[in-house]
């Protein structure tokens, strides 16, 4: 008879604490999971799934207008923000329902209520006021929207957190930011009318990301109308009669009817009891772990975004499976973080995967570059001024593809399927061998042949 009353205590149930309680659970683990909030978290709730319905919303605008351009005659159309509202929480609540229903059937006992660890083997639950042992404990509590604090007025902005429940669309919008949820809802809002402003502390948008696809967004926000003002931060900011007023780094001022930080995330470990445990945590809170997902307190353990690695909903999920064959499962495996695809759900959208060209110049590779910069087939008859563009990173000693870039329509489910292929081993070669499927933009990755001079580094 085991001393503990779980093998698995996970705390959070988003995207990996789910998956990592669930297979445990078919290895024969005894699981107990608690969530505060919903589960499915982030991604579910408010981030990926939430955010893709909003981005769906928000192009039908480009539909109508280049429909013209096929012979159809769209007439007066309207936008009803609480119905897209109430339509995607009404989706949520049927996927949280999906997530509640797959624990339940593998067996896992679900606790409604905020968890805290309260020694390696100890976790306490505070609102029933009482504490449950468990061989091992899982800390999954994912992460949160950061707000500068030392930011005069701050109390007055939104998080991405409050902008999917707002009460009534904004005339006005400014976001703060230039990574994933910035850019985003930057298309979100400037799509569904809301003349949106875009203020970020760098010179380009997402940093990280390979630099003619950040040069190529820009490009195309500005067509749009997004207003983008870079270098610049929010000293100050201050409720008016008729908005929000907003003061700049440069000594201007912006007006709004919302102002949406997006200046980064920052890991949920707070009030859980693991410094109190001697969990060793980083200077953002980051829980610290080895590549098991190991912390230096033995018997606790650690996934997803608390951990501050890589900060993805399907690496979050890898990360529990991997825990959970590994430690309850006698099949020991670790993930990969090589070649993982992503996708930014701008309008137009990036999908990438592998080395930016920066990145494998920094990394000492001698580089053949290949790019295409075209118009979407589409739009020679609509007539939108919009532009793709593909790029392709290859070693030049090797000829295996390094990266494959994309800005466009479809651009994250082109990368999905590159990222097969680079995970593979692909060579510039193999591409090129590939029959190219016609018409497409995708076949663009196989027929192109010119080089290009790679270029120095670029400005953050």
């Amino acid at each position: 008879m085991t001393k503990y009353d779980f093998d698995l205590f996970v705390i959070g149930g988003g995207s990996g604490g789910v998956r990592a309680a669930r297979v445990a659970a078919g290895h024969g683990a005894s699981v107990a999971i608690a969530e505060e909030f919903r589960f499915g978290g982030t991604c579910v709730i408010r981030g990926c799934v939430p955010k893709k319905l909003l981005v769906y919303a928000s192009r039908f605008a480009d539909e109508f207008e280049d429909a013209a351009g096929f012979g159809w005659s769209v007439g007066e159309t309207t936008f009803d923000w609480g119905r897209l509202v109430a339509n995607k929480d009404r989706e949520i609540a049927r996927l949280e329902a999906i997530y509640r229903g797959n624990l339940e059937k593998a067996g896992v006992s679900i606790f409604d209520e905020r968890a805290e660890v309260a020694g390696p083997h100890s976790v306490r639950l505070v609102k029933e006021n009482r504490s449950v042992s468990a061989r091992v404990i899982l800390v999954a509590t994912g992460a949160s929207p950061y707000i500068d604090t030392r930011v005069l007025g701050c109390e007055h902005v939104i998080t991405s957190n409050d902008a999917f429940h707002l009460g009534k669309l904004p005339r006005r919008m400014v976001i703060a930011g230039g990574g994933y949820i910035a850019v985003e809802f930057a298309g979100i809002f400037a799509g569904l009318g809301v003349e949106t402003t875009l203020v970020h502390r760098g010179q380009k948008v997402l940093r990280g990301f390979d630099e003619d696809l950040r040069d190529a967004l820009m490009a195309e926000y500005a067509k749009r109308g997004i207003k983008l003002v870079m270098s610049c931060t929010f000293l100050a900011i201050r409720r008016e009669v008729n908005g929000i007023v907003g003061v700049l780094s440069d000594g201007t001022a912006v007006e709004a009817d919302e102002i949406m930080f997006a200046i980064g995330r920052y890991p949920n470990s707070a009030r859980l009891g693991l410094k109190q445990a001697g969990v060793a945590l980083g200077e953002t809170g980051a829980v610290k772990v080895d590549a098991d997902g190991r912390t230096n307190v033995p018997g606790i353990y650690a996934i997803g975004d608390v951990t501050d690695r890589v900060n993805l909903t399907p690496v979050a999920i890898r990360e529990g499976h991997a825990f959970a064959d590994t430690v309850f499962g006698s099949k020991p495996w670790r993930v990969d973080y090589d070649n993982i695809p992503t996708a930014v759900f701008s309008t137009p959208e990036i999908g990438t995967v592998g080395l930016p060209e920066q990145d494998a110049i920094a990394a000492g590779y001698a580089l053949d570059i290949y790019k295409s910069r075209f118009r979407p087939m589409k739009h020679t008859l609509s007539g939108r001024d919009e532009r793709t563009t593909m790029k392709i990173v290859v070693d030049q000693a090797t000829q295996k593809v390094l990266g494959v870039h994309m800005l466009g329509p479809d651009a994250g489910e082109i990368a999905q399927m590159a990222a097969i292929a680079l995970s593979l081993g692909a060579t510039k070669g193999d591409f090129d061998s590939t029959m190219a499927l016609h018409p497409s933009a995708a076949e663009e990755l196989v027929t192109m042949r010119e080089k290009w001079a790679p270029q120095g580094m670029a400005a953050e």
